[in-house]
């Protein structure tokens, strides 16, 4: 088979979580309830805040936006994962793998740089409170969001393009759930090398660049709390900022344990395991951090769920009233 035929391979088989008969069932359902609770909170989230007016504000304009990439990113893994589990024939076409491909590191970049965005906010809510409504005006939220999502749509359209224009004439066989950049660089017949530092470019950027807005936005926000006399102000100022802080430790702990450990302990089942947490497991937890740790979110919640209430008892006691 010659190095240089692209189309040696048309489709790829996932070798998924694992080989074992006994556990697809049983792994069927744990991911489908996660897939399902996922897409009920942050759907939730997403209309509480476009219904709710006080939650109107910039804080929860990004959040919105962190729902929006949480929903896409388990949609883009979680259905072709669910489906492998009860197939027999795990395969992938090759324009699929890639289509799937570039929309996780669309998400994963998407979700880096909001969080770097959200703890800006905070930096400017806590810092500069007089001038928080000018300086996070509407207009530059959503130039912020649309920066974050133009680069993340350029960076992972370079890196998809240089990944699948290599010849992949080994196997066929991805030894991961999804396609992601690493296992398919290991099938590669061809030199990885180029891609292998676009990569490790990518990731230093935009980590990098991430890590240093949220690093440096902390500094300031707590030398200003710090200075605030009373334990009470202290303690009201920084509980806005933990959901997100909570938020920032599991999500970019898991991805610097994933892409910045030594090479010595590579493990491609510790990467599936990682990228399950980072993929699935993350997208779920957001929506329960903010909800179950913030208190605007959960009155807007309660009067929603008091709303409905009231509704459909009104609408039960016109129903009974016509019959």
């Amino acid at each position: 088979m010659e190095e240089g035929n692209h189309s040696a391979v048309t489709e790829f088989i996932l070798s998924g979580l694992t080989d074992r008969p006994e556990l697809q069932v049983p792994l069927f359902v744990l991911f489908l309830l996660i897939y399902v609770t996922t897409q009920v909170c942050n759907g939730g989230m997403i209309l509480l805040i476009t219904v709710d007016t006080r939650l109107h504000t910039p804080m929860y304009f990004f959040l919105r936006s962190l729902s929006v990439c949480d929903l896409c990113c388990s949609t883009v893994i979680a259905p072709k994962m669910l489906q492998n589990f009860l197939a027999k024939r795990k395969s992938i076409s090759h324009a699929a793998c890639a289509v799937q491909m570039y929309f996780f590191l669309v998400c994963v970049d998407v979700e880096c740089l909001l969080l770097a965005v959200m703890a800006y906010d905070r930096y400017v809510a806590i810092c500069n409170p007089l001038l928080y409504m000018v300086t996070m005006s509407r207009h530059r939220c959503h130039l912020l969001v649309a920066g974050v999502f133009a680069v993340a749509l350029v960076d992972a359209l370079i890196l998809t393009c240089s990944t699948f224009r290599l010849s992949f004439c080994r196997s066929n066989i991805i030894n991961h759930f999804c396609c992601d950049m690493p296992p398919l660089l290991a099938l590669s017949c061809s030199d990885t090398h180029i891609n292998e530092i676009l990569l490790f470019a990518s990731m230093c950027y935009i980590v990098v660049i991430s890590i240093g807005t949220i690093f440096f936005s902390y500094v300031f926000v707590i030398s200003t709390i710090v200075q605030i006399r009373s334990a009470e102000g202290r303690r009201k100022t920084f509980s806005t900022c933990t959901c997100h802080l909570t938020a920032v430790v599991i999500f970019y702990g898991t991805l610097l344990f994933m892409y910045f450990r030594p090479t010595s302990t590579y493990s491609m089942d510790t990467d599936k395991m990682i990228s399950v947490f980072y993929s699935l497991v993350i997208p779920m937890l957001n929506p329960l951090i903010y909800s179950l740790r913030n208190r605007e979110v959960k009155d807007a919640l309660r009067k929603a769920m008091n709303k409905l209430l009231i509704n459909s008892c009104i609408c039960s006691s016109q129903c009974r009233l016509s019959d």
